[in-house]
């Protein structure tokens, strides 16, 4: 499951409208639409907003490259 859907998923789960995450996260309703169903990439900071409003976290790592 990528990004975008597990967002979504967790938006759904937690009985919020699309509507309702852009006002509490502060962003706009169209890049909502538009990122959960693939057709927009958001910035690092739109997808902070979002992940905190909808008790996720975002956790960056460094990939292992096997030789």
């Amino acid at each position: 499951m990528d990004l975008s859907q597990e967002l979504k998923q967790r938006r759904e789960e937690l009985g919020v409208t699309q509507e309702y995450l852009a006002e509490l996260a502060g962003v706009g309703l169209r890049t909502i639409k538009a990122f959960e169903s693939g057709k927009a990439n958001p910035r690092l900071e739109t997808l902070t907003k979002l992940s905190e409003v909808l008790g996720m976290e975002l956790v960056w790592s460094i990939k292992k490259i096997n030789p």
